[in-house]
């Protein structure tokens, strides 16, 4: 079988959960966390590999809570566990961090700190989110089928799927051209989830309706192991044009460098729908409905209590 790996990206600060490690919060009765039911997603669809890219200070925690079980799990089904570190201070030759930044430089970055690590075609997804099996399955078969370098794919959400009860949340809205192709991404914040009097679902901007069937990318991305090198270039050219602008609160943002690299004709990236329900604790208020979706997937029988038991 083809080597995959899944590479999750679990070093974010989580500012707006305040306070903790949202990344460490069980969210069922058996102690799981959602990366959990993500890595369960990733082995289920034949992902042989899962990098984890954490930063150093919550290494101990990290490891105490999830690395070692992972571990075992992960060796049972023949499935290596590696993992790199996003670091402040990992940057291009020639720069230095600017005085006052306190947070590392975004999912760019993130993928990047992982670059020693990858060796073949892999699958990004954020640490706190939940997908659902559909984007697994898609994606690892996506990626055992294409070789060229510079063709991505990426799981399609909708985003009405993706919104909290809870307040705004950030969304990079997608424009798919009729052969089903990304074509932009464009980074849409303050989107608010609206319901209508006969209960549909809308979403609205600075109290504008947008479409809430657009498709969304939620950082689930199919990638190439060529694509480090790239991000490497796109990284030091952040930090000649984005950083003196915004030098504390500049982020070099994946979707957004990969919108850059689409419109400049150099990549390809196809867009898997997937009609699964994405939720994630980005809200501290958001985790009560977490514990009941979960609950009725397991109700559901889409997972077991037992998780990695079906396995």
């Amino acid at each position: 079988m083809k080597k995959t790996a899944l590479l999750i990206m679990a070093a974010g600060i989580g500012s707006r959960f305040g306070g903790g490690i949202k990344q460490l919060e069980p969210i069922d009765a058996g102690g799981h966390i959602i990366m959990d039911y993500s890595i369960h997603d990733a082995i289920a669809a034949g992902f042989n590999e899962v990098i984890f890219v954490i930063r150093r200070d919550i290494e101990e925690d990290f490891r105490e809570m999830i690395g070692q079980r992972i571990e075992s799990v992960c060796k049972a089904h023949g499935v290596e566990v590696k993992y790199a570190f996003q670091e402040l201070s990992e940057i291009p030759a020639g720069y230095s961090v600017p005085d006052g930044r306190g947070k590392p430089w975004g999912t760019g970055q993130a993928v990047l700190a992982a670059k020693d690590a990858i060796d073949c075609p892999f699958m990004v997804l954020n640490a706190d989110d939940y997908y659902g099996k559909e984007a697994f399955a898609k994606i690892h078969d996506y990626l055992v089928s294409h070789d060229e370098e510079g063709k991505f794919c990426m799981a399609g959400f909708i985003l009405k799927n993706t919104l909290s009860e809870n307040g705004a949340v950030t969304r990079g809205i997608c424009q798919v051209n009729g052969d089903g192709f990304l074509t932009d991404v464009v980074e849409t914040s303050d989107i608010f989830k609206t319901v209508a009097a006969d209960g549909t679902v809308g979403a609205e901007v600075d109290g504008k309706a947008v479409d809430a069937n657009s498709y969304v990318s939620m950082n689930m991305w199919g990638l190439t192991p060529g694509f480090l090198k790239t991000l490497e270039t796109g990284f030091v050219e952040f930090f000649e044009k984005a950083v003196p602008e915004k030098p504390l609160k500049a982020e070099y943002l994946l979707p957004i460098y990969i919108g850059e690299l689409l419109r400049d004709g150099k990549v390809t990236v196809e867009v898997l729908e997937t009609h699964d329900s994405w939720f994630g604790v980005t809200y501290k208020e958001d985790k009560g409905y977490v514990v009941d979706s979960f609950k009725k997937l397991i109700a559901d029988g889409v997972y077991k209590e037992d998780l990695f038991s079906d396995l």
